[in-house]
């Protein structure tokens, strides 16, 4: 009988019904670099902690499981995850990239893999023809959906299709909406993305990264990668993301009702311009979330009407953080023209429709209405703040 997606997050059914580590409900956390061996050529499964760990691999194959995946790699942070994955690569190769991208990834490509002599095509693979840029030397599409920060939804079915036709990796960033909300290798993905600091662990205590996928060879290529490059998680970091994973269904649930909540609050505001959340109706993507995925997931963005109006609201808020990150249980409020894109050429970030005056949400689990009350209470003073200006 297949396991609930809340089930697993809890539990490893290979394990069940063992004693092991003495009967711990909690994952001991292996604090070793080093292992002893039994004898000349033999092993107890583990030799040294760059190339796995008791608790990294009991983490591994929980979000192995949760993504319907064969094999899952922790590594150190999201980035490092996404920089092993340009190793599959070699000078001379081409990538299809989305134009819309968090602002490290794109760091990443323009200054790091470009110059190990990777090539990239940057599209918005949501609305245009990607299998028209393939070309002999394509290797690969890497894609978020919904992407960070304008919400831009790509059916991973459709574009999976041209990837198998032209024997191209399909690689989906799948940290906005969590294992729990979507599965893109079983829409066709090869290898799955996350940044484990956000909903994963969800408590913003650590940081990490995953990359997931259902394929042999390519889980041969990774595993040879991390141990090569040291890149794996530490023991300690990979106890605090499953600890945090227990608790993914039920906070993805309530971050997702506050975020609907909050949504509908900020279209009727006169100094919203904009609001960016696939749940809503009108969100070009509504009906593909609604084939591929189970949720909308918690992240929103919106456009106000003046860079003015945005930094007061950065400027008055209490409750709600301004901070970078996302996916944790406290609500974050971030300006990605000075945080998550801040290396983003300004150019770039005005064609996928980052503006000063751009704002995104990573609604957290804390009362809606206490939410709410602060929205309006920071409105409120800043209409007023302006209002003030403009009379003076």
């Amino acid at each position: 009988m297949a396991r609930g997606i809340n089930t697993k997050c809890l539990h490893l059914e290979e394990e069940e019904g063992c004693c092991n580590n003495y009967g711990s409900i909690s994952f001991p956390i292996y604090q070793t670099a080093t292992y002893e061996h039994p004898a000349v050529g033999q092993s107890t499964g583990f030799d040294y902690s760059r190339l796995q760990n008791p608790t990294r691999e009991h983490l591994e194959k929980i979000v192995a499981t949760l993504e319907n995946g064969i094999d899952a790699l922790a590594f150190s942070t999201g980035m490092a995850a996404i920089t092993l994955a340009m190793e599959l690569f070699k000078p001379g190769d081409h990538l299809i990239v989305d134009a819309d991208l968090y602002g490290g990834s794109i760091r990443l490509f323009d200054n790091v893999s470009t110059k190990n002599g990777l090539q990239f095509s940057r599209i918005d693979c949501w609305k245009e023809d990607v299998e028209s840029y393939v070309n002999e030397n394509t290797k690969a599409i890497y894609i978020e959906t919904p992407t960070n920060p304008m919400m831009n939804v790509t059916d991973i079915a459709a574009l999976a299709e041209i990837a198998k036709r032209h024997n191209l990796l399909l690689i989906v960033d799948n940290t906005f909406l969590s294992p729990y909300f979507q599965n893109p290798l079983d829409l066709g993905a090869d290898i799955v993305v996350h940044s484990g600091t956000k909903f994963l662990g969800g408590h913003n205590d650590t940081l990490a990264g995953f990359l997931v996928t259902n394929r042999e060879d390519i889980s041969g290529k990774l595993r040879f990668l991390i141990k090569t490059t040291g890149s794996g998680l530490a023991p300690f970091d990979s106890w605090l993301i499953l600890r945090g994973i227990k608790t993914l269904g039920i906070r993805m649930e309530r971050a997702q009702k506050n975020a609907f909540q909050i949504a509908e609050w900020l279209k009727k505001q006169k100094a919203v311009t904009r609001v960016i959340y696939p749940g809503l109706p009108e969100h070009p993507g509504h009906e593909i979330m609604k084939k591929q995925a189970r949720g909308f997931g918690s992240m929103l963005t919106f456009q106000l009407e003046s860079k003015e109006f945005a930094l007061s609201i950065l400027e008055k808020v209490r409750m709600i953080k301004f901070a970078e990150s996302l996916g944790g249980v406290e609500t974050l409020i971030t300006y990605p023209t000075t945080q998550t894109h801040a290396d983003v050429p300004k150019e770039i970030r005005e064609r996928n429709g980052i503006t000063e005056a751009t704002l995104r949400l990573s609604v957290g689990i804390e009362d809606a209405q206490d939410l709410l009350d602060e929205f309006e209470k920071v409105f409120a003073e800043t209409e007023e703040e302006l209002h003030g200006r403009k009379k003076s």
